[in-house]
């Protein structure tokens, strides 16, 4: 288990591998060289990028759409040897915040995460991204051409942990003329978010212990996977990721989970916790709702 308790301002981390992913570092410089060309115009706007001892980040919306709503990232690119976090971070990350400035009409509705890595150092773990890494999210009502205000609350670490806090503003009406660039960048970010379940590849059930000590998750596995990556992200501030896969009678895999200290009170009912299966060159994310 990972349980959050606090952001660590003294922490140690090695260094860290480069990014080796070229779309990603594509995607953070915002200057590809193999993006795909749009036939039809689109116009696109993007902040400045705002910059930290550990990084920089900028946001990218797309033009509005019928419903009023604008698709966009944020982009995130650590400096070499730092990471930033994915939503549920670890033992001592920060957690991913967007959204909209106060008062402002539209709101963010939704923010996704591509799939992240476990990052340990000694006895701590963390769960992030070692590399530029592009958020994909949803503006509901945010049509016209007035100025968008996001407040962005990410953290970085290597050394130290850093909050870092920018205020990114888009001016679509400052945009003059196409930007297939930005428009496959958004594009691309959309597709590294994992899907949900598949016939193949999805959750059959999952239980937990009466003494909450424990979970179980039957899966169904793409074929010829047998040790999965499993991330169970439960209330705000755990993430599990220490379990033990064992085959079922009906060739199952079948996920246990130990389930340490929860929030004092806590019960499950009602309760929808997260899980983001990684097999292979295959990932799943889904919820896990209990009765």
């Amino acid at each position: 288990m990972i349980h959050r308790f606090h952001v660590s301002l003294q922490r140690r981390l090695p260094a860290l591998r480069p990014a080796a992913i070229a779309v990603l570092a594509a995607l953070a410089a915002v200057v590809p060289v193999c993006l795909p060309i749009f036939a039809a115009p689109a116009h696109a706007a993007s902040s400045p990028w705002a910059m930290n001892e550990g990084g920089r980040m900028r946001l990218v919306l797309l033009p509005a759409k019928a419903d009023g709503s604008r698709e966009g990232v944020l982009l995130i690119e650590p400096k070499q040897g730092w990471i930033t976090y994915w939503k549920e971070p670890g033992d001592v990350g920060i957690p991913p915040s967007i959204t909209a400035a106060p008062g402002a009409e539209y709101r963010v509705a939704r923010v996704d995460f591509p799939v992240p890595k476990l990052l340990s150092s000694g006895d701590m773990q963390d769960v992030g991204y070692d590399h530029p890494v592009a958020l994909p999210l949803v503006l509901t009502h945010a049509g016209g051409e007035r100025p968008f205000r996001i407040n962005a609350f990410v953290g970085v670490c290597q050394n130290i942990c850093i909050p870092f806090q920018a205020d990114l503003t888009v001016d679509p009406a400052a945009e003059v003329g196409t930007d297939p660039q930005e428009v496959a960048l958004v594009e691309e970010a959309k597709r590294q978010v994992p899907p949900g379940p598949s016939g193949d590849f999805r959750v059959i059930s999952h239980a937990m212990r009466p003494d909450l000590k424990s979970l179980q998750v039957s899966l169904r596995l793409p074929a010829g996977v047998t040790k999965p990556e499993i991330f169970v992200s439960g209330p705000s501030g755990h993430v599990y990721v220490d379990g033990d896969v064992s085959v079922g009678t009906n060739g199952e895999a079948l996920y246990t989970l130990p389930i340490g200290k929860l929030p004092k009170g806590y019960t499950m009912a009602g309760k929808q916790w997260g899980i983001l299966v990684v097999a292979g060159d295959r990932a799943m994310e889904t919820t896990l709702a209990f009765d």
